[in-house]
């Protein structure tokens, strides 16, 4: 394709996704164009091509090495016949490849700062770009901003989001409407202070910023004790939502900053005003001004890093007889949300994974009631907290099928022990008062499940119990198919009402990102990024390196097909 017919088809696709915007439940179709597969996180693709039935047929059709060896996250996008995803590292490259059989079009490979590499809390990695109206939006770990031209990789603008050297980084793709792209960043483990920032697409332009922990004279600072809202947390580093029809923008935050709560908060399960607003929160914005619609608190003085960063899932479902403009949430604290997203109001609250560091959401409040012996505090032990910090569910995503009506859950089954502790706060240090204790399997002899759960029923529907935590997110289709992989390499393919394994194959290294499909030609394609997690198993010790020997290190795309 010449790049005047590519540049007109890239136009003519963006036109046609603002025009099925008009309702946040827009599918992805022949293309995953956004790293959810549509502006509502759902990854549930209207492919069926490729079903129940004929599954058992995937062929390998390409590969591509990504030419890095840390932990490979990215969501690849595909546009027209490009397919465009990011390495981790920095990312060390940004490739389009043209997605029928791998070939490389072009290839970004930025500047990155070797100081970034000591600032950045959990893994050297990227999620992905963005891409609108002929443009590429590369994120980065310095917290850069860039935008590309998607049809040579040309750098167009590049802007500072905040200061890398102080612990922020941007390791998401961002959000991208009407003339905006939106992002935030990371920092809960540094002491910072989170926002989210909005840019002009064509520019480059600051539009608007919002904080998340609000300072003196907004609304909330009374929520925190003293000072401490300066190095308060609250950072926005995972992805965004947005529902057109509403024009809200939606956005979860992390933990508190830092871990123990002595520093901000009452120290005690009795926090009264002491609660941290923004913190541990789901979030809704006025896309166009970034002012907070409404608020949502779901671990409120949050102690055990309990992030409510994961993506919020935009459908409508039928409650009780009534339909309901859903948000649903599987949160790291193991309760499983659905809120009405025009007003933030609770709909239902359920544990998804066992749990005990809270009995019950109560419905009236929306507050979680604790167990007071599960809440660490300075200088003591709250022993085997379930789930531990890296959640019921973390950042791997989860899909939504409008077809089944389910979500999958790629879930942990890990608790921890852990305290608070006295701790100066230095920019650019890790910042957590706070000690713990992360090697901790929870009972039933696994360490995480892959889980079909009913949203309106709240309850498990079926599960698939691994022997790995570290599952890789989940993909949904019409064809009757959901997919997901696993730390040993596994790509599976599953009935997606009966939880029956149809397929699977061994890609060589562990699996982190859930996979995406496109069609070109008529013919559908499987897509999955794939290497191994790096970093977060040093925190579970022996279990830990049960991962890291499960898999060796790795960097690749694997397109599948069916055989003829």
């Amino acid at each position: 394709m010449s790049d005047l017919r590519r540049s007109v088809a890239l136009t003519v696709l963006s036109a046609v996704l603002v025009m099925t915007a008009s309702s946040a439940r827009a599918q992805s179709g022949s293309e995953w164009p956004m790293y959810g597969g549509d502006y509502a996180n759902t990854r549930y693709s209207t492919l069926n091509q490729i079903n129940t039935g004929n599954v058992s047929r995937l062929r390998v059709r390409w590969i591509r090495s990504l030419g890095s060896l840390e932990s490979q996250e990215a969501t690849p996008i595909v546009v027209g016949d490009t397919m465009y995803v990011s390495t981790s590292t920095g990312p060390k490259y940004v490739f389009a490849l043209n997605a029928k059989d791998g070939t490389v079009k072009w290839k970004y490979e930025p500047e990155i700062p070797q100081d970034v590499f000591a600032t950045v809390c959990c893994g050297l990695d990227s999620r992905g770009v963005a891409y609108a109206n002929g443009k590429i939006f590369v994120t980065r770990l310095d917290a850069k901003l860039v935008a590309l031209d998607a049809n040579t990789g040309k750098e167009l603008w590049t802007v500072t989001v905040v200061d890398y050297k102080v612990g922020h980084a941007i390791t998401s793709p961002p959000v991208l409407y009407k003339n905006l792209v939106v992002t935030g960043y990371a920092g809960g483990e540094y002491g910072v202070r989170g926002a989210v920032q909005a840019y002009n697409q064509n520019t480059g332009d600051l539009v608007w910023k919002t904080y998340t922990v609000p300072g003196p004279g907004e609304p909330g600072n009374e929520t925190w004790k003293g000072d401490s809202w300066k190095t308060g947390g609250g950072s926005t580093w995972y992805v965004g939502s947005y529902d057109p029809k509403l024009n809200l923008l939606y956005w979860g935050t992390s933990n508190a900053g830092p871990w123990g709560g002595h520093t901000r908060s009452t120290d005690t399960s009795e926090y009264g005003q002491y609660m941290n607003v923004h913190t541990a929160s789901q979030l809704a914005f006025n896309a166009d001004t970034g002012k907070i619609a409404w608020a949502y608190q779901t671990t409120p003085a949050d102690v055990w890093d309990y992030d409510a960063v994961n993506e919020a899932v935009l459908t409508d479902l039928t409650v009780g007889g009534q339909k309901i403009p859903a948000l649903l949430k599987a949160d790291r604290n193991g309760f499983f949300y659905v809120l009405n997203r025009e007003n933030g109001h609770l709909v239902s609250a359920e544990p998804f994974v066992h749990l005990n560091w809270a009995k019950a959401v109560d419905k009236a409040t929306g507050r979680p009631v604790e167990d007071p012996e599960k809440r660490p505090q300075l200088n003591r032990w709250a022993r085997n907290v379930c789930p531990n910090l890296f959640g019921g569910k973390n950042w791997q995503p989860m899909s939504y099928s409008e077809q089944t009506g389910l979500v999958y859950i790629p879930s942990f089954n890990l608790c921890m022990d852990i305290a608070g502790k006295t701790e100066a706060y230095n920019p650019g240090k890790f910042y957590l008062a706070s000690e713990f204790d992360l090697d901790k399997a929870d009972t039933g002899g696994f360490l995480s499940e892959f889980k079909a759960w009913d949203p309106v029923k709240q309850t498990a529907v079926w599960g698939i119990k691994e022997d790995l935590p570290f599952l890789g997110g989940a993909m949904s289709t019409a064809g009757g198919l959901v997919f997901y992989g696993n730390q040993h390499g596994e790509l599976k393919a599953v009935d997606a009402k009966t939880g029956a394994v149809l397929w699977k194959f061994h890609v060589g290294t562990g699996i982190l990102q859930s996979p995406t499909t496109y069609m070109i030609d008529g013919k559908q394609y499987l897509a999955v990024v794939a290497g191994r997690v790096k970093g977060p198993p040093s925190f579970l010790g022996k279990i830990g390196q049960k991962v890291i020997d499960a898999s060796p290190e790795g960097g690749l795309v694997v397109v599948f097909e069916l055989a003829n």
